[in-house]
């Protein structure tokens, strides 16, 4: 049996409500039929048998628009995965697929017509009209549209294309260099506040920005000199409004436990304060992460320090990792990523002198 998750909704008589697209009214707009249950998978299998039953209707009597399957994907999607992830899927299908795609019917949309629209993006895609997106934010959008591509595929058996995704130029992220690491320590021990500790842990432990700002103090236990990681501030866009969400970490190798070095332990406890208070405000409400983000530029200033952003502390973290010796999948964890591939690929940036101590180790077969 099919998995069914799609138009799923909770009534407030409790009961949960599923509507199963059917066919077409004669003005165009899709006719839907309701099934109802006490639970989740009652109401999927009702709607698993409706899907069964709609499925003998020709596919060329389903006028699929781009934006009927991208509400019904969406709908989908809420179901399944995290607030902030699906507040990005539907900025993305309302800003940038919708203006363009949305009147499309998809078995009408051909590679050719998909790969015009990526290099229009490409091209001209910013919303304020200067310029085009990078490479890497078509290939979210792309992705985005391929998932809806893909339901529209599954549920009414419509074709499904093969446009070519932009290519990304892999670039040399940047790190802090051991001057730059030097100074910036210096200052945030001399300088000790709410958020110059912060960042000093952060520098340390490799924490995410959304990650430290979520960081409450019953979440280190100084006896054993370790943190846990268990949920993430973030600043998401719901129905044209920003808001801060406090939610969990983002995946489920991200929940972890991170060792501390024993000097940032004993700083941190001079400042300790309430167990259920977050370490950088000392109060019950977090400090959202762009406040943190302009705090730091603000550091870097005051240490003349160029201007970067918060998330180098991350891959400075790695990077002087690897240079101490520590084992990828060791570091892998810490950093909470799924496999150390991710990790050596993307937060490992060794310098010229340590390949250059490395080629030194030649010499000539005696």
């Amino acid at each position: 049996m099919a998995k069914r998750g799609s138009n799923i909704y909770k009534r407030k008589d409790g009961r949960f409500e599923g509507r199963v697209p059917v066919g077409y009214y004669d003005n165009g707009k899709i006719k839907y039929r309701s099934v109802y249950a006490r639970t989740l998978s009652e109401v999927k299998e009702k709607m698993s048998k409706v899907y069964s039953i709609r499925q003998n209707q020709p596919v060329s009597l389903i006028k699929l628009t781009v934006r009927e399957a991208a509400e019904q994907w969406l709908s989908a999607a809420k179901l399944r995965v995290k607030e902030s992830s699906y507040a990005n899927y539907a900025n993305i299908v309302s800003k940038h697929i919708l203006p363009i795609l949305g009147g499309e019917l998809m078995i009408n949309l051909t590679t050719g017509k998909l790969n015009d629209f990526i290099n229009l993006k490409l091209v001209s895609g910013r919303l304020n009209g200067k310029g085009g997106l990078s490479a890497k934010s078509v290939r979210d959008i792309m992705t985005v549209y391929r998932s809806i591509e893909n339901y529209a595929a599954r549920e009414y058996g419509s074709k499904e294309t093969h446009f070519t995704m932009p290519k990304i130029e892999k670039k040399q992220t940047d790190i802090l260099t051991s001057v730059e690491r030097k100074r910036l320590e210096n200052y945030l021990i001399h300088n000790q506040n709410k958020t110059s500790i912060a960042i000093l842990l952060c520098l340390f432990t490799g924490l995410r920005v959304g990650e430290l700002c979520g960081l409450k103090w019953e979440d280190i236990d100084f006896d054993n000199a370790v943190l846990c990681v268990k949920r993430t501030v973030q600043r998401v866009s719901k129905n044209g409004k920003s808001q801060v969400i406090i939610g969990t970490p983002k995946s489920k190798t991200s929940v972890r436990t991170v060792p501390i070095p024993a000097f940032v332990l004993d700083i941190l406890l001079n400042f300790k304060s309430g167990d259920d208070f977050y370490i950088i405000t000392g109060k019950s409400k977090p400090t959202e992460p762009r406040t943190m983000q302009n705090r730091f530029k603000s550091i870097l200033k005051n240490c003349g320090i160029r201007n970067v952003n918060f998330h180098l502390l991350r891959h400075t973290y790695a990077t002087v990792c690897i240079e101490k010796g520590f084992d990828p999948k060791v570091l892998s964890e810490l950093l909470g990523h799924a496999d150390a591939a991710i990790t050596l690929n993307r937060y490992c940036h060794p310098s010229m002198q340590i390949k250059k101590d490395y080629v030194s180790r030649l010499s000539l077969t005696a």
